[in-house]
């Protein structure tokens, strides 16, 4: 079996150095800017349902249409836009993002705000794998890990300063307020991608078909499904972190923007872990942050009622997130080296998907009446099912079945299937990830493209 080819993106007027900061200045803006959106709704929520009459569960589902947009547009929008250039792109993804968050501000029923959210969250997936290949192809090759790194910055950012500052202004000036500061951010986005990200043009073959066939190697698939499924932990927490800490923690609504900081907080440290961790495994990592997640969600859901180990609790929930999103994200770049744009993008739309189905299942159990500490034991469950998936991904690495025949074993019933792939998560049953070759960059921690 040949390796797959790696895709070429030339600059066509190639900027000074002043000039490539400036461009990776302008697409991390669009990171902050969509990051922003993604995780605002979260502290919003209590006064986007006072104002318009909605119970809380059901505004988790505005937070779920806008992660299903971000699961329809990323593999959508990548494929269908694969031979566009990448600035005319950039600019189209950032400007429609500006206008669906507008009309989530100026939406006047809950079922025009849903609308609004789905809409908004079409560009997202999109955008973040074009940002991070047009980054990639603005410096040298032992710099692109550092060009991506500062393009996923914009993200990290938002969850300490946009978030927070959403949040805020959802509570001084009325919900439509922290839509309005996405808005303000697109604007700004679009002006400065216009001026500062040059033209490029692809070489090396542009195929839509080679990036979609791509995403049916096992590996590839895997890692998506276990995204899919075990962020959806996360999700079903944070998605209705607001209430949680005023009804069950018994803190002030002045303070969730604090906690949201400190959410974002635990993100840039996870993100900062990632590096040296994946230097040494990028499948250790993966399981290990994993396993640590899912005992934080427990941890969540025994003692959510006490403030400060509630405010802990999110603090970590960021921290794993950021740390199991790198490292999925890595094992992606490295089993699909031919099709980044859509693979990049697709890691978006399976956190995302998993944003979607943890908002809903959250919902439904506040809904049935366990309380705000039940979505953390349904994310208890989501995030061992994605352990599982990631567990089985290990093993057939590790066995070779995704390149030859799997030996004929005799049935086996799901007990025994489920054991035989948590056996992969045992620290003794890992083998190291092969060196890198000598001389070579790990880039490995720009690659938080995305928690979303």
């Amino acid at each position: 079996m040949s390796a797959p080819r790696t895709a070429v993106l030339e600059v066509i007027d190639p900027p000074g150095r002043a000039g490539t900061r400036l461009a990776l200045f302008a697409l991390a803006l669009g990171g902050f800017g969509v990051g922003t959106t993604e995780f605002a709704s979260m502290g919003l929520i209590p006064f986007i349902a006072e104002d318009l009459g909605a119970s809380i569960p059901s505004l988790g589902h505005a937070i779920s249409l806008y992660a299903l947009g971000v699961v329809v547009g990323a593999p959508l929008i990548t494929a269908l836009a694969a031979r566009l250039e990448r600035k005319t792109l950039l600019l189209g993804l950032m400007g429609a993002f500006t206008a669906g968050n507008a009309f989530s501000a100026a939406a006047p029923s809950l079922d025009l705000l849903y609308a609004a959210r789905f809409l908004s969250g079409l560009p997202h997936g999109a955008y973040f794998g074009v940002a991070a290949v047009v980054a990639s192809s603005l410096v040298p090759r032992e710099r692109r890990g550092t060009a991506v790194a500062r393009v996923a910055l914009g993200l990290t950012v938002a969850n300490i300063v946009g978030v927070p500052l959403a949040a805020a202004l959802g509570g001084a000036l009325g919900w439509r307020a922290g839509y309005g500061l996405v808005v303000v951010i697109g604007v700004l986005t679009v002006a400065a991608l216009a001026v500062w990200v040059p033209r490029t043009r692809s070489e090396g073959g542009v195929s839509v078909a080679r990036e979609v066939r791509a995403l049916g190697r096992p590996q590839v698939a895997l890692t998506l499904t276990a995204g899919a499924v075990g962020f959806g932990g996360m999700f079903a927490v944070y998605t209705f972190v607001s209430p949680t800490l005023t009804e069950l923690s018994g803190l002030d609504l002045s303070v969730v923007p604090w906690v949201l900081a400190i959410y974002g907080v635990g993100m840039t440290l996870g993100s900062l872990l990632a590096g040296p961790l994946l230097d040494r495994s990028v499948g250790r990592t993966a399981v290990g942050a994993g396993v640590v997640s899912a005992a934080t969600l427990a941890f969540f859901g025994l003692f959510a009622h006490l403030p400060v180990a509630a405010v802990l609790g999110v603090f970590a929930i960021g921290a794993l997130g950021a740390l199991f999103s790198t490292a999925l994200q890595m094992r992606l770049l490295r089993e699909a080296k031919d099709a980044p744009s859509l693979t990049a993008a697709m890691n978006h739309a399976a956190f995302n998907f998993a944003n979607a189905v943890g908002a809903f299942l959250g919902g439904a159990v506040i809904t049935a009446g366990w309380g705000y500490r039940a979505p953390a034991w349904v994310g208890v469950g989501l995030a061992l099912a994605g352990l599982l998936v990631l567990g089985h991904a290990v093993r057939r690495q590790r066995e070779g079945t995704d390149a030859t025949p799997a030996p004929v074993r005799a049935p086996a019933g799901w007990t025994s299937r489920a054991l035989g792939s948590l056996v992969v998560l045992l620290p003794e049953a890992l083998t190291p990830e092969p060196a890198a070759p000598r001389g070579a960059r790990p880039a490995t921690t720009g690659l938080l493209l995305g928690a979303s």
